[in-house]
């Protein structure tokens, strides 16, 4: 896309309704598997980590993604011990939750809370301890349930991760999910032979960048993102969709999300292939271009090996056309925050406090875009001049490349960033491209420090 790697916001209050909707499913092995179709698999098991990497409640919609995934993996015949959940869990019981004890994932949607194992929940919910349960590594693991990834030889695991991602990293609530970091945890996970092959699906902007350059083709890993290296993924069923009931100021579930799990709803996961779905998702999925990564032998795969099957859609077959998109609201996952503080103000009491309250919460989130964009900005002007600055800072490698050459540039330069000008929002996160070309352009460590220094000196709480 033209944006340069800068998922496009507006910070107008007016935030786009755009045409929509998905459908997409993941799948597994090839049509001579000879184990249950519910749960294994050549002998093997079918295993599944399911990531939602916030928290929140304007982001309902990860939560909600990750729960609806276990569901269909539960129909599917996969056992809770065979499932591992990261979630922070504060939704369901939240007091702006008009449900409580529930989540949806759709309008008029049945709860997809019931029954979700709490594996990882609040300040557990981090980048340590997901590399650890990958790794089968309990001893790594600091809190939780202790279940791990227990794969081996035999075993087709799937991981699904939904949040908000920046090029480079996925975010998690307290720290970040680097993408040289989790490259380096499936390679070895693969030299140990802790799976057969792998299915990994990633919810977030700029998730092809996750994978871009990084994921090699020999790891028996296939994988599929919501957007390329270089844009935002989106919400849907947000607050202005008719559909959407008007008691939630906050959408329900994101696109790619909602494309693949409702089409799985209604499929035979036995005559669905990988590529099928691919390609299903990526025609309904408008606004982002949906992207493939890895070891494309596996697209013929059915998906039943990596998510198991629910039995009463065997002979279902669905009259609907899955791969055209549907009209519903898709808001920049960038903007979703800013759409659910306008909804707040809208729906507040006039003259009430909590009218008030609300006007300084959005308020306050204007200030803080527009600070983040003051701050990038000046720290390019200080290290490469006015004349330079945009065209270093923006620049967009071409596709095959990693992000960045130097990871540990990258890692420090984010921590000097943050150290001096506070830490990166949901719409922050969009500038790690700038910090990853200023690593890339050879700046030292030294210049850095001052440079940021020198640009939020005055910036008050960092």
């Amino acid at each position: 896309m033209a944006n340069h790697g800068y998922c496009g916001v507006l910070l107008s209050l007016t935030l786009l309704s755009l045409a929509i909707h998905g459908s997409f499913c993941f799948p597994e092995i090839n049509g001579n598997n000879k184990g249950s179709s519910r749960t294994t698999t050549d002998k093997g098991k079918t295993w599944a980590v399911l990531v939602a990497g916030s928290s929140g409640y304007d982001n309902y919609r990860h939560q909600a993604d990750i729960c609806h995934a276990y569901q269909i993996l539960k129909k599917g015949g996969l056992k809770d011990e065979n499932i591992i959940v990261f979630m922070y869990d504060d939704i369901a019981y939240n007091s702006e939750n008009p449900r409580k004890g529930v989540i949806i994932n759709k309008p008029n949607g049945h709860d997809v809370y019931k029954g979700v194992p709490k594996d990882y929940t609040g300040d557990h919910v981090n980048a340590r301890n997901l590399y650890a349960v990958i790794l089968g590594d309990k001893s790594a693991l600091t809190g939780g349930s202790g279940k791990v990834l227990s794969s081996g030889p035999n075993d087709h695991v799937f991981i699904y991760y939904a949040d908000h991602g920046s090029v480079g990293l996925l975010g998690m609530p307290s720290d970040y999910v680097y993408a040289e970091d989790l490259i380096r945890v499936l390679k070895k996970k693969n030299a140990s032979k802790g799976y057969k092959s792998m299915v990994f699906y990633i919810e977030a902007c700029e998730a092809g960048s996750m994978f871009e350059g990084l994921l090699s083709s020999n790891l028996n890993i296939y994988a599929t993102t919501a957007s390329n290296a270089e844009e935002s993924s989106y919400g849907t069923y947000c607050p202005g969709d008719p559909s959407v009931p008007a008691e939630f100021d906050t959408c329900l579930g994101d696109l790619y999300s909602i494309s693949w799990m409702e089409d799985c709803d209604i499929s035979d996961l036995h005559k669905e292939t990988l590529e099928n779905q691919y390609e299903r998702v990526r025609r309904r999925t408008t606004n982002s271009h949906v992207m493939q990564y890895g070891d494309m032998s596996h697209k013929q795969e059915f998906l039943f090996a990596y998510m198991g099957a629910d039995l009463s859609n065997r002979s279902h077959t669905s009259t609907s056309d899955i791969s055209s998109p549907s009209i519903s609201r898709a808001v920049d996952q960038r903007d979703t925050k800013l759409l659910y503080f306008q909804q707040k103000l809208q729906r507040a009491p006039t003259g009430s406090q909590e009218k008030q309250g609300a006007q300084k919460q959005l308020l306050l989130e204007i200030a803080d875009r527009k600070n983040v964009d003051y701050s990038i900005t000046k720290l390019g002007e200080v290290l490469f001049g006015h004349e330079k600055s945009s065209n270093v800072l923006m620049n967009v490698r071409p596709q095959g490349q990693p992000v960045v050459d130097n990871w540990d540039c990258f890692k420090n330069f984010l921590n000097i960033y943050e150290k001096y000008c506070g830490h990166l929002s949901a719409y922050g996160m969009k500038y790690t491209r700038a910090i990853a070309n200023i690593c890339n352009a050879g700046i030292t460590t030294d210049k850095m420090v001052a440079a940021s220094d020198q640009t939020c000196a005055n910036k008050p709480n960092v």
